[in-house]
């Protein structure tokens, strides 16, 4: 296809892709499949190789939320049977991140529910980022506690993490459909201030909630104005007792097209395939190795994911390698300078702007398994 092999030379050079080129990689067919993902293959082994990244997520602080997002398993008024938990003191939380590491990971992500974090919760994930580093001074720490000011920023820095983790999710015009408690200006904000402070910005979105192509091309593109090194593509998990319960709008084939979207408009930057994969891409989950380069190991925040072990043997069998402490994930020139702008990009091409209906297939609420491993519990955490 000449609109993928435009894609590769615009990826290889770090050329803005249109948001029409953007929509194109979304709209092509099941047949044109495995081209896509070769396509974005080449894109990602030219910046990144056959490594894989592994990360590892700990909830410091579980449930109870009071923030409404209709995604979430801990937001404000659900009923979701997940586990609830107050703050895990510093050798808890030291233990589970231990856990991570010794399976591979090379990135702890530390994260608490909640609006945002106090300056006291602040001290406390100082405490908790002390005691990891206590045991593993090497290991990478990211921290997603909520919307955060310049100076907390500063302090969690000057404490040792090396990135800050804030979604954006989804589109600024349909991201009243999700949330009603804070706005997507809000999240952009969060983003700035970490940046500002010194950290490296993981943000990222979720797809599979009644978005529209039009909405994911537009999230992605405000990740890349953002200049984000980092961004964690998430599958709707559907958890009973959320609004978004048996909403189950995705395919494999689907995702695999949305990660090599974000690819091809990042395309030297961490795609970090996230939540969801293993009950979206079922299968498939080998052949989007070819497309990101970077995956969570294990359980999620509440949900649990495919055992640590099977992780490692599908990065081995379909030919790809652990990335090691030693090695810096981002290309070298996104450490020395910014990329270039899209600032001359033509005019929007969009179309279709409503909500493409749910795939006619039958809820698989079978698929969604709560955790009750792991932090706050007395079972040994999966990695």
């Amino acid at each position: 296809m000449d609109l993928l092999e435009t894609l590769v030379g615009k990826g290889l050079r770090r050329e803005p892709l249109s948001r029409a080129e953007a929509l194109a990689v979304l709209e092509t067919s099941d047949d044109e499949l495995l081209d896509v993902v070769a396509a974005a293959g080449r894109v990602r082994r030219h910046w990144f190789g056959r490594r894989v990244k592994l990360n590892y997520l700990v909830n410091l602080k579980s449930g109870l939320c009071p923030e409404d997002c209709s995604y979430c398993s801990q937001r404000l008024g659900s009923k979701a049977e997940v586990l609830t938990y107050t703050w895990l003191k510093p050798g808890e939380a030291a233990a589970a991140a231990g856990a991570g590491v010794a399976g591979g990971a090379k990135r702890v992500c530390l994260v608490a529910s909640g609006r945002g974090p106090t300056d006291r919760d602040v001290e406390r994930v100082a405490d908790i980022i002390a005691a990891i580093k206590e045991r593993d001074e090497d290991v990478e720490i990211c921290a997603c506690l909520g919307l955060l000011s310049g100076a907390q920023a500063g302090r969690l820095q000057g404490a040792g993490v090396h990135a800050y983790s804030h979604n954006l999710n989804t589109a600024e015009a349909a991201y009243a459909d999700i949330c009603t408690t804070h706005e997507f200006g809000d999240r952009v904000d969060t983003v700035r201030q970490t940046k500002a402070a010194g950290l490296s910005a993981c943000s990222g979105l979720i797809a599979g909630m009644g978005e529209s192509d039009a909405d994911l091309v537009d999230v992605v593109f405000a990740l890349r104005d953002l200049d984000v090194d980092s961004v964690p593509v998430n599958f709707l998990i559907p958890f009973e007792g959320t609004p978004m319960a048996g909403k189950w709008a995705l395919t494999p084939q689907r995702c695999l097209r949305i990660l090599a979207m974000v690819r091809f408009v990042c395309p030297d930057v961490e795609v970090r395939l996230a939540g969801g994969r293993e009950i979206h891409l079922r299968t498939l989950q080998p052949l989007a190795l070819h497309v990101v380069n970077s995956i969570f190991l294990g359980d999620y925040l509440t949900s649990e994911g495919q055992a640590g072990r099977a992780d490692l043997d599908m990065i081995a069998d379909a030919g790809f390698e652990i990335e090691g402490t030693a090695t810096t994930t981002l290309p070298e020139h996104r450490r020395r300078s910014k990329p270039p702008t899209s600032n001359d990009e033509p005019e929007r091409e969009l179309t279709g702007d409503a909500r493409p209906p749910q795939a006619s297939r039958p809820a698989r609420a079978d698929l969604v398994t709560v955790r009750r491993r792991g932090a706050g519990t007395d079972l040994p955490p999966n990695a």
